[in-house]
């Protein structure tokens, strides 16, 4: 089975992803166990902030996101995926971009937009089949959001919810880029740039972070 490799940014044999996930390393899991315990460990053990992003290659590796205490999408997405391989399980980066409907006054400020792209999650193969994993938004957050946390079963896909509590429009997808073996950096900053040309340019139409 592919999608088991420890890489560059996916370094699962690190000190700091064994760590991590030594206490799922139990033959009384099942992997589906395993799955969903180290899913909930990342979700709510890093504060998702979508303000800080980085153009520099060596902020994506797991390991090093392994050593903050918060971080976007793509962050937890690719330390879900080290640690899955880590635990033996396949698993993969995906990619899409998706639109968020509350409290985006912060977002329209710094992005000029509510469109947050790309947004990453993990497909994990569990019980012969893939099944996709969204630990972006932690459990205060999603409390402040009127949003009941997202899930993960093991058995189901568990992507943004669609709705609040309250019935009002929360997430929506908007284009799915698929998955990637790896961290797709070189199209991650392309597409910041595109989506995001006020934020990420240069005068020499050079990617450039200016928050």
């Amino acid at each position: 089975m592919e999608y088991l490799q420890s890489t560059t940014y996916l370094d699962h044999e690190s000190a700091r992803i064994q760590n991590l996930i030594q206490e799922f390393k139990k033959d009384t899991l099942t992997d589906v166990e395993k799955a969903m315990g180290i899913y909930l460990k990342i979700r709510d053990g890093w504060r998702y902030n979508p303000y800080h992003i980085s153009l520099d290659e060596k902020k994506y590796v797991a390991s090093t996101i392994a050593q903050k205490d918060e971080g976007h999408c793509v962050d937890k997405a690719i330390l879900l995926t080290a640690c899955l391989r880590g635990l033996g399980i396949p698993a993969r980066i995906r990619l899409a971009k998706v639109t968020n409907h509350i409290a985006v006054d912060r977002l329209m400020e710094r992005f000029g937009s509510n469109v947050l792209t790309p947004h990453g999650m993990v497909d994990v193969h569990l019980n012969g089949k893939w099944i996709k994993a969204t630990p972006a938004f932690n459990k205060e957050l999603c409390e402040k959001c009127n949003v009941m946390p997202l899930e993960f079963d093991g058995e189901n896909d568990s992507v943004f919810q669609a709705f609040n509590s309250e019935g009002a429009t929360f997430m929506e997808y908007m284009e799915d880029y698929g998955h990637f073996e790896d961290v797709p950096l070189a199209f991650m900053i392309q597409n910041l740039k595109d989506n995001y040309p006020e934020v990420f340019f240069d005068e020499n139409g050079m990617v450039e972070y200016r928050f």
